[in-house]
């Protein structure tokens, strides 16, 4: 195998790309500026910028929804710019690794091969990879023993968690909790208690900076609309007050979390008990996330250092080492 092989993983918030040519994964954010319906205006990083700021003719938007492709057009454009982008315009025909999310139907499965197929990335040949297979490998998990792993991945709009075990997935489930519902939280409750609007921006930002901002015992500070005078104004918002709003939500990740253990078959539980839980995801660096799972299930939660790329990583691990090819599978 040539160098010209590439793994995607499709998130609905960030897209990240892993090219053999450099051995490195391109992240960017999952989403399209289109001025007047039919231009495209931009996309990645620089269509997020401009999120929540765009006159009424530009229109932007996340292609993928609940974790698969909602809009295959632009998908299709994304991946073949991103492709571009990587290649510096020099796109040559090239092998496609694509992880794909377990617990969705048949057809929203074939979408993602029919994206890279259709994208004119000179693909050559197609694999798809189950998504938690492809997340246990990028986490140091050797996916083809038959000892259990459980592997919980909060992404932006869905939560996939499952039990691996022998190259394969014995249980998963896909709820559609997220980053998305934890921003959705905060900006209901400081709209609710400050009579502050604010932006998903904004509750983003929040969100991300809560360890630190604990650790500094500072509040939040945001900027938002006056619900009463219509005015811009800042505002600090207690730590405590945002951590609050979000448990709601780590106790609907968390249930799900213990339901699947119910159901799992003991010798599983046994080596999942010797291991612990595999946190990752972009939203599973929520702070108290991974506190309040180890409390409620009695299980030691193994946090990773780069949980946005976790699936990526794997997908590079399938694609160097031939120890791994099984586990993916190559479309027609």
């Amino acid at each position: 195998m040539g160098n010209n092989v590439y793994g995607i993983d499709l998130g609905t918030c960030n897209i990240k790309i892993y090219s053999k040519n450099d051995d490195g994964i391109m992240i960017e954010k999952n989403m399209i500026a289109i001025e007047n319906k039919k231009n495209i205006f931009a996309y990645g990083d620089s269509a997020y910028e401009m999120y929540e700021k765009a006159p009424a003719n530009i229109q932007i938007s996340f292609p993928l929804n609940n974790g698969v492709i909602a809009d295959i057009k632009d998908m299709e454009v994304l991946v073949k710019y991103f492709i571009a982008d990587i290649t510096k315009g020099k796109t040559a025909p090239a092998d496609y690794y694509v992880a794909v999310p377990t617990d969705v139907t048949e057809v929203e499965k074939r979408a993602f091969y029919d994206l890279v197929k259709n994208a004119n990335v000179k693909a050559k040949n197609i694999y798809v990879v189950e998504k938690a297979v492809a997340d246990g490998l990028g986490l140091g998990i050797d996916v083809k023993t038959s000892n259990g792993a459980l592997v919980v991945n909060v992404g932006f709009d869905t939560t996939e968690i499952s039990i691996l075990s022998l190259g394969g997935i014995v249980l998963s489930r896909l709820i559609k909790t997220g980053g998305r519902k934890f921003d959705e939280a905060i900006k209901s409750a400081v709209r609710k208690e400050f009579n502050l609007i604010i932006g998903s921006k904004s509750a983003e930002q929040i969100k991300m900076q809560l360890k630190s901002l604990e650790e500094k015992g500072e509040d939040a500070v945001v900027f938002g609309r006056d619900i009463v005078t219509g005015l811009p104004m800042q505002k600090q918002i207690p730590v405590a007050f945002v951590n609050e709003c979000l448990v709601e939500h780590f106790s609907t990740i968390i249930d799900q979390v213990k339901l699947i253990l119910e159901r799992t078959p003991p010798e599983l539980g046994a080596d999942i008990y010797r291991h612990g839980i595999y946190l990752t995801g972009g939203a599973s660096q929520v702070a108290h996330l991974a506190e309040n799972m180890s409390r409620e299930t009695g299980l030691k939660v193994q946090q990773m250092d780069n949980p946005v790329t976790s699936v990526a990583a794997g997908l590079s691990k399938v694609i160097k080492e031939d120890y791994y090819k099984t586990v993916a599978q190559r479309k027609e």
